[in-house]
């Protein structure tokens, strides 16, 4: 069995995915080990099936019962631990809340990169390592130009998740055995 992290692009506000629904939904698909973290798209489970599988299983399931139809980025716990292990601010896991891995679909060109960080303050960052895109605003990403830019600005598909959310989502997917 592999154990996969599911991040939902884009739930809260207006689009809501619930999460004992979801979770009895994806359990009665036959996924494993099913949790949830927080009202805001994360989940982990556990399958035999590769990761396209996963995700177009859950998208059909999210979009038949949910009317879920935004993207769905799968990744296995041990590509979760990379991202872990490749975060090029490891002062910043200080403050968590300060730093952000998004998964990226794609990679992206290196002058959107460039772009991006045009607008970065003074201590702003933006680093790209693998699929991921890691991004450190200390004084808030609610108020970071470089955070408002990025999701439009990087020109790939991608979610991101703050570090206490990466954190959480690598302590459930460790809890499945």
């Amino acid at each position: 069995m592999t154990v996969y992290i599911i991040l939902f692009r884009g739930v809260g506000g207006a689009t809501q995915l619930p999460v004992k629904p979801l979770r009895e939904a994806l359990t009665a698909a036959g996924f494993k080990d099913v949790a949830t973290y927080i009202n805001s798209g994360n989940a982990v489970l556990s399958s035999r099936k590769s990761a396209a599988s996963v995700t177009t299983d859950i998208a059909k399931i999210t979009k038949k019962e949910f009317g879920f139809d935004k993207a769905i980025h799968v990744v296995t716990r041990e590509e979760w631990r990379e991202l872990i292990g490749n975060n090029p601010f490891p002062d910043a896991v200080a403050i968590p809340k300060f730093l952000h891995a998004a998964v990226l679909a794609g990679k992206p060109e290196k002058g959107k990169v460039e772009a991006l960080r045009a607008f970065a303050r003074v201590g702003e960052a933006i680093e790209i390592a693998g699929n991921v895109a890691y991004i450190h605003t200390p004084e808030g990403f609610g108020t970071s130009k470089l955070a408002e830019k990025f999701d439009k600005g990087i020109g790939v598909p991608n979610t991101a998740r703050n570090w206490n959310t990466v954190v959480a989502l690598a302590t459930m997917a460790d809890a499945i055995a």
